[in-house]
């Protein structure tokens, strides 16, 4: 790596790359301006990504400039390239906040502590950067990014991905296979292809032999312009082919000809400077006190570099590096076997065994030959060091490295399994699927077994497929048998989550059946913990297994302890899908906002990506119930964003489904309705019945009510806990409207056998609402007021004016006009508000059958807010400062900031104190 490497290379010129220059220019340009800019430069071997890179850093002359050049051999070394690009940033950590310094710091090894997040790693990368370019501008410049280790590589893709207003660019370089580009591929990607031919000649023309011209067309046409091959081939070549006297092969090899060259030129060194060259080659760049370590080691001298110098294959900067990347690859590639475990073995006798423990072991691993279970403990020791730091990607190739040097078959089937834990941890199912196959052969026991299945149960899951996961866990659960009882339960409550996600999709088993189980085992646990997860889950289980009357106790009790402070304990799935279906099975709207919100803060504050990319799902919905559809689309785009920078495949408008419903888009919500249906095959089924739901609310917005019947007797006969009480005053109503009494008796046996056991405002508001629906005279005009009243207690603004519209329609009908016009104006108010379009729509035509006309509102300046504009207007509005506000939204105070000026320019205000009036939410919480 250089740091502020900014000098002129030696060679010929750079001849075209207009557009890249411009791409450049355009960047640098941004990060002089104050603003965050990324490209990524993909292509071939040889084909001038390094001279773009270096372009870059001779025309940022003013900007601070770090350059970092990773190699093969690093790539198993978690955050070992993040810690040398951060190198001369490491004295500023103390002035990160608390969560992102520690991440950071057990990342890097310089403090011991729990494995560090991924995503905080990522978080305190981009705040470090950021506020050193507040200082002096910054360009990061990364070639050969394909050699990154993964925990670099995410940290670094994290932070170009957040980027905006913070005076650094990054400019990346990597080889353009798909398997290549991956963690970048969502960034700004440019490939650099080959020079046209009339550039290509141009080029030719620096080279250091003359070439006639029919061979130059013939050399240009066979190298596809790249200048690395054009420039090396007039080296490579006879002269007489130079000439055109002896023939050129047809067709060109040139990846083949530029290997071979490069293997002569080095062929032709003395076998010091051969040896010597290795080493450098084994290495990071940069790192020439190991180099020089292992070469004394091996005799060999200071000067045998000058050969290798004079021959152009290294520079003449200090320290001594390749002249192009491909050479080291290809001398590493060539190496002889013998050669490469004699370099290794130097290398690892150099190391410090403390210090540099992790590179020891690896060098030793590459030096050894066979069986040597002294090199698996060094590996596995290593491995262990890695998870420490959460370096996951590198404890498993570690432990899969261990594996293949182990001797007993169960200590080798051991290695495998936390090899494929550990890949699943850095987000990689693939390389966990293969570890796991490796192990398979090894396997005895039944706590492995146990193991392996629930390995593979959560490569499923990361895959979003459901179905066959609730059986997997519990053949897990039936090896085990009764030696593990607190590992029995943990199974079941995975397979509990999933059965309730797959709902009748689930294959192999059925909920019941799992949650029977799940009961059973809780039962066997002598010390069984009462942390709130454990409650609610076997609430749950008591709810599927044992029905309505039981379980709707348990989840009281378990919802109670939970907003008493009742700790959540440790889950491997995310929490808030299970908290938000107890909370809808019991209509507790206000628990279910209280403990979302708790979550999503604990969530952010330990950088809890994924766990918090689901918990604002859930609080989407509660925005809904509330009326606040902005606030939702806030959350849903942040979800998104989430989603892009984790990796998970369940972003998108599947996730709109309610919002759709409620706001009239109607392609778009049987868009998401027909992804829905998809992903039941996958065993999604009670997003299935999620999506028949949302549709029943759209079909009673317009007054459709034979299709919300359809809808909504669907949800009716499966009964989720999702929504399945949710959906009784909705067919209710469309029982009413289509005349189904039979259909409405069993709507209302079932409300009023259920809400009086959940006993929250919501279910008896329902209860209320429901009763009304099927009454008449004053009965009618009782019930829907003590559902109003009950309303009034609780966040549900949507709700509250579904009940207003259905109070004033049936007011109308009783031809007391005045009174309807109370009410249904108050519903339409409230729906224009909201952006309940057809709902609204509904109430207007109902206001104007009353003889009133009902008043358009204007769309307010606040409307014109982006989604994360919205966010920073609502956090700052709630008192946050900017830091606050960035560590929550995981960018940079910078950013925030110019968030926050195009709030105040678009709402025409001045001050922060006046954001709240402006975008009509309360002001920060004062004590009295």
């Amino acid at each position: 790596m250089a740091w502020n490497d900014v000098h002129e290379e030696p060679g010929p010129p750079m001849v075209g790359r207009h557009t890249e220059r411009a791409a450049i220019g355009r960047l640098l340009d941004a990060v002089r301006d104050g603003f965050g800019a990324v490209l990524v430069l993909t292509g071939e071997a040889g084909i001038g990504k390094t001279r773009l890179l270096d372009h870059a850093a001779q025309r940022a002359a003013e900007l601070r400039v770090i350059r970092l050049t990773p190699v093969e051999t690093e790539t198993s070394l978690g955050f070992g390239a993040l810690h040398r690009l951060l190198r001369p940033f490491l004295n500023r950590t103390h002035q990160l906040p608390g969560p992102q310094r520690t991440a950071l710091d057990a990342a890097l090894g310089l403090v011991a502590g729990p494995p560090a997040d991924r995503y905080l790693v990522g978080l305190a990368t981009l705040t470090l950067l950021s506020d050193a370019a507040a200082e002096q501008p910054l360009l990061l410049v990364v070639d050969d990014a394909h050699w990154l280790d993964r925990e670099s590589a995410e940290a670094l893709a994290f932070t170009a991905r957040r980027l905006h207003a913070d005076s650094l660019g990054v400019i990346v370089a990597l080889r353009d296979g798909p398997e290549d580009i991956g963690l970048f591929e969502a960034l700004s990607v440019h490939r650099v292809t080959g020079l046209p031919e009339t550039e290509a000649k141009a080029l030719l023309s620096f080279a250091t032999r003359r070439v006639d011209t029919a061979v130059a067309e013939r050399i240009v046409a066979g190298t596809g312009g790249n200048p690395l091959a054009l420039l090396e081939l007039t080296d490579a070549l006879a002269a007489e082919q130079l000439a055109g006297i002896a023939p050129l092969p047809d067709p060109l090899p040139v990846s083949r000809l530029l290997e071979g060259h490069f293997r002569r030129l080095v062929h032709t060194m003395p076998p010091d400077t051969t040896t010597l060259l290795l080493l450098l080659a084994t290495v990071p760049a940069g790192d020439t006190a190991a180099v020089w370590r292992a070469a004394g080691r091996l005799g060999l001298s200071a000067r045998a570099v000058q050969p290798a110098i004079a021959a152009g294959i290294l520079g003449r900067d200090t320290p001594p590096a390749f002249r192009h990347p491909l050479i080291r690859s290809t001398l590493y590639a060539g190496a002889p076997p013998e050669e490469l475990r004699r370099a290794h073995a130097a290398l690892a006798a150099a190391c410090d065994p403390v210090r540099d423990a992790d590179r020891r072991a690896w060098h030793r691993a590459e030096a050894a030959e066979g069986v040597d279970d002294a090199v698996a403990d060094d590996l596995e020791a290593a491995s262990e060091r890695a998870r420490a730091r959460g370096g996951y990607s590198q404890q498993a190739l570690f432990l899969s490295r261990a594996a293949a040097f182990t001797k007993a078959p169960d200590t080798r089937a051991e290695r495998l399994l936390d090899a494929a834990q550990a890949h699943l941890m850095s987000g990689d199912p693939l390389a966990a699927q293969t570890a796991l196959d490796l192990a398979s052969a090894d396997i005895r026991g039944p706590v492995l077994g146990a193991r392996e299945l629930r390995i593979r149960a959560t490569a499923q899951m990361f895959g979003i497929a459901v179905a066959d996961v609730p059986a997997m866990l519990m053949a897990a659960v039936t090896r085990l048998g009764p030696r593990e009882p607190g590992l029995s339960w943990e199974l079941l409550c995975e397979a509990l989550h999933a059965a309730l996600v797959a709902h009748d999709s689930t294959q192999g088993t059925s909920p019941a059946e799992v949650a029977a189980a799940a009961i059973a085992a809780r039962q066997h646990i002598a010390d069984a913990s009462v942390d709130g997860r454990d409650l609610l889950m076997e609430a749950l289980a008591r709810r599927v297994a044992d029905g309505y009357e039981r379980g709707a106790p348990a989840l009281r009790t378990a919802l109670d302890g939970l907003r008493r402070g009742c700790a959540i304990g440790v889950a491997r799935s995310p929490f808030a899908v299970m908290l938000s279906m107890a909370c809808d099975d019991l209509w507790e709207v206000q628990a279910g906002r209280d403990l979302t919100d708790r979550l999503a803060a604990a969530d952010r504050d330990t950088g809890a990506l994924y766990a918090l990319s689901i918990t604002l799902l859930v609080q989407a919905r509660y925005d809904l119930w509330e009326g606040r559809f902005r606030e939702a689309e806030v959350r849903y785009a942040e979800f998104d964003d989430i989603a892009a920078d984790t990796g998970f495949p369940g972003g998108g408008d599947i996730n709109r489904l309610h919002l759709f419903a409620l706001t009239g888009q109607e392609a778009e919500l049987r868009s998401a309705v027909r992804r829905a249906a998809e992903m039941r095959s996958m065993g999604h089924g009670v997003l299935q019945l999620l999506a028949q739901h949302a549709l029943a609310l759209f079909e009673l917005g317009h007054g459709r009510y034979e299709q919300a019947l359809k809808h909504a007797r669907t949800v009716f006969e499966q009964d989720p806990p999702a929504c399945g009480n949710l959906v009784l005053t909705q067919l209710v109503e469309a029982c009413v409207r289509t005349g189904d009494r039979t259909g409405a008796s069993e709507a209302l046996a079932r409300l009023e056998a259920r809400a009086p056991l959940a006993a929250t405002p919501w279910a008896l508001a329902s209860l209320a609402l429901g009763r009304a629906l099927t009454a008449d005279g004053d009965d009618a005009e009782k019930f829907y007021q003590e559902s109003l009243d009950l309303l009034d207690q609780i966040p549900l603004a949507l709700e509250q004016a579904r009940a207003r519209l259905l109070f004033g329609e049936w007011l109308r009908r009783c031809k007391r006009r005045s009174d309807a016009r109370t009410q249904l104006r108050a519903a339409y108010e409230s729906f224009d508000a909201f952006g309940a379009v057809p709902y609204a729509e509904r109430a207007r035509l109902e206001l104007l059958a009353t003889g009133a006309r009902a008043r358009r509102r204007t769309e307010e300046t606040r409307f014109d807010l982006t989604s994360r504009e919205r966010q920073v207007a609502s956090m700052a509005a709630a008192g946050l400062t900017n830091t606050e506000i960035a560590t929550r939204l995981f960018v940079t105070a910078s950013t925030v900031e110019f968030h926050l000026s195009r709030v105040f320019r678009k709402l025409g205000i001045t001050s922060r104190k006046r954001i709240p009036r402006a975008i009509g939410e309360q002001g920060p919480a004062t004590g009295g």
